[in-house]
């Protein structure tokens, strides 16, 4: 697979993409992932690549990899096309699609995060997309890994929380389950819908919230959640022990069930 120069998608990050995770016999909530897509070009002025056409780039780059019987992480990444120099698009726009496979195993333990600097743009419209602009969450992955963590908790312009680089975040407060809104700047994560509904099959009381960073240090069972890790313990934030809800571990086999189903 080549890029070619012009590409808007390289040289400007006009696009969006998906990744769903490949169990080895299915790719877990496709439909989700599409809609989303579809959601996103919408928002973008892209035209809707064709559903079938992508799923079954996704079985070909699957079978060309050997993983088809791998649990592996399927990215799908829809660029504007071509655009020769500049910010405007042709005026006929010819977007381009780009399929890859990669081995993906599940994460080993819970996470460690630690609170970035970078923070996220809760007024940029790409905060709430998959775009394919994502150096501030390199960034912010950066500085985690470089204090010793697995992720980083991203704060938004108010200093509200928001998520992780790469995943949405819960937690409890008591017994409420609670995650940023998306008005804070967060991606509506595909997991991140399947928690809500899970939670509210318990019968767990959840909210959405804009709160500060100093709400967390009150909070017990903080996870993170995106479509390969699933639902992810958080033992420690910023050097503290992070302990678990009682509800935290049942809430996160539901889901996983949800997955495997």
């Amino acid at each position: 697979m080549s890029v070619p120069l012009d590409d808007r998608g390289f040289l400007l990050g006009d696009g969006l993409f998906e990744t769903v995770l490949w169990t080895g016999a299915r790719l877990v909530l496709f439909d989700a992932h599409f809609a989303r897509l579809a959601r996103g070009c919408a928002a973008l002025g892209l035209p809707t690549p064709d559903l079938e056409r992508v799923r079954s780039c996704a079985f070909l780059e699957l079978e060309n990899g050997g993983l088809r019987g791998v649990r592996s992480a399927v990215r799908f990444t829809w660029t504007a096309g071509g655009g020769g120099r500049g910010l405007d698009r042709p005026e006929r726009v010819e977007p381009r699609l780009y399929v890859t496979a990669q081995p993906a195993p599940p994460p080993v333990g819970p996470a460690r995060l630690v609170t970035a600097s970078v923070r996220r743009n809760e007024f940029a419209p790409g905060s709430r997309l998959k775009t394919l602009a994502y150096v501030d969450q390199v960034a912010a992955r950066r500085e985690a890994r470089a204090a010793g963590a697995d992720e980083a908790l991203m704060l938004n312009g108010r200093g509200e929380v928001a998520c992780a680089a790469a995943a949405n975040l819960f937690w409890f407060e008591g017994d409420r389950l609670v995650t940023p809104a998306l008005e804070c700047g967060v991606l509506d994560g595909i997991v991140r819908r399947a928690v809500l509904a899970e939670a509210a099959e318990m019968g767990l009381e959840t909210a959405l919230v804009r709160v500060q960073r100093e709400s967390l240090e009150r909070a017990s069972g903080l996870f993170l959640t995106n479509s390969l890790i699933g639902v992810r313990p958080v033992s420690a934030l910023d050097g503290v022990p992070v302990e678990p809800h009682r509800a935290e571990a049942a809430l996160g086999e539901r889901v996983a069930r949800a997955f495997e189903g």
